[in-house]
């Protein structure tokens, strides 16, 4: 079984770790499997991407060029709409060329394949969902907005109040691409973007299957708190609370502003705040706490290390489909709080791993924290969350499924 993995990049964002991370779970399951991405970061040979250094450098303008349909909407938000027209890749006859039985789709954004390219794709197709990218017209986060459920138009992410605007048009190129290709299977990472892609109009009729990412739990474990403060230079006698993502403070769909409010509302002074993913502002973001910014972190014993240093772990996202922060929080035995929203539900376990709060309530958010910080069984809300990753995202569990899943398309293909 030859699987071809298409992705923007190997390792650069969350779904590209993912992405990559069940690569690799293939691979060790014997499965002959290849990435394909338009941005290489590693050095790994079964990765593939262009070599010539010309196109390295024009493949990294991508994302602006692919984005200048949206510039003529001035009141659009900043969250990502991605229209995929720019399309002199020759990505698809790449992947013809290397002829695989099963491709593997996850985030093909940034400028690397149009949506009329995904018809052109001969052999039957996967596709993995990490937002909401796949069903709209164009935006990644929908938030409130349900117009996927029947044809985009008038798009709140862009702005607009026309009917036949660019979000409209998209889906129309979606429409008609997805009705030229027949085999798409859709995964659905999470529970919630499954239920969400099939009752989309343009995904409803497709094939869908609710899988997870998987994790390596022989990497992301447990290390010795103590050690793990020391290589971080943080306290041993406070009370460590984890916030991080990538653009963690700047990113509005990070929660930082319901978060910030929720810190301020903690009784328990004996706590000190740590972020990843941001450096040291130049002002005071005035959480009433001592707080540590570990800026960006590359590489995952950094991240077990710190998973491992602190008290819980804090990912108020307003929007979330399968966080790759709580599963390795989880995964390392340290429970986490988040909002009740997206997948959250597939990994928290109300009080048994975590702390699930009422939806953008941060009352609640704040009283999560103490109620772990504070709980009499704490050890056991963190063995728990290890055992539900061992359980469920193992991966090992995972790519077996994964597996089962590519067999079966084949052979209903015969």
């Amino acid at each position: 079984m030859r699987v071809l993995i298409v992705n923007t990049s190997d390792t650069q964002g969350g779904a590209a770790r993912a992405t990559y991370r069940l690569h690799k779970s293939l691979l060790a399951q014997n499965i002959e499997s290849q990435m394909l991405v338009q941005n290489k970061s590693s050095d790994d040979f079964t990765v593939l991407s262009e070599e010539r250094k010309i196109r390295k450098y024009f493949n990294k303008l991508r994302p602006a060029i692919d984005s200048i349909p949206t510039r003529s909407y001035k009141d659009k938000t900043k969250t990502l709409f991605s229209p995929s027209w720019f399309g002199f890749s020759g990505i698809a006859n790449k992947i013809n060329e290397i002829g695989p039985d099963i491709v593997h789709l996850h985030w093909v954004c940034g400028g690397m394949i149009t949506i009329e390219d995904i018809a052109r794709i001969k052999a039957p197709v996967v596709w993995s969902l990490h937002d909401n990218w796949a069903f709209t017209g164009g935006c990644h986060i929908m938030w409130e907005c349900e117009k996927y459920k029947e044809s985009c138009g008038a798009c709140p992410r862009l702005g607009s109040y026309r009917e036949k605007d660019l979000s409209r048009k998209i889906f129309k190129r979606k429409q008609k691409a997805f009705n030229l290709k027949k085999d798409i299977t859709v995964v659905g990472l999470s529970k919630w973007l499954n239920e969400c892609s099939k009752s989309s109009s343009l995904l409803k009729d497709k094939k869908h299957v609710n899988l997870p990412n998987p994790i390596d739990t022989t990497i992301f474990k447990s290390f010795d708190k103590e050690e793990s403060r020391e290589l971080w230079s943080l306290p041993k006698d406070k009370e460590l609370v984890l916030f991080g993502a990538n653009d963690a403070t700047s990113d509005i769909n990070k929660g930082f502003k319901e978060l910030s409010e929720a810190m301020q509302k903690l009784n328990d002074k004996n706590i000190e705040f740590v972020v990843f993913g941001s450096n040291k502002p130049k002002e005071s973001q005035g959480f009433g706490f001592k707080t540590h910014y570990l800026g960006h972190l590359h590489d995952d014993v950094s991240l077990v290390t710190l998973y491992s240093a602190v008290d819980v772990m804090v990912v108020p996202s307003l929007q979330e489909n399968l966080s790759n922060a709580i599963m390795e929080s989880l995964a390392c035995g340290t429970p986490v709080v988040g909002f009740d929203v997206g997948g959250n539900s597939d990994m928290i376990e109300h009080q048994e791993n975590g702390y699930l709060a009422k939806t953008f309530d941060t009352t609640d958010l704040a009283y999560g924290i103490e109620w772990i910080l504070n709980n009499e069984k704490y050890d056991e809300l963190c063995q728990n969350a290890r055992g539900k990753v061992l359980r469920e995202f193992d991966s090992v569990v995972v790519s077996k499924k994964y597996i089962e899943l590519y067999a079966s398309i084949l052979e209903e293909k015969l």
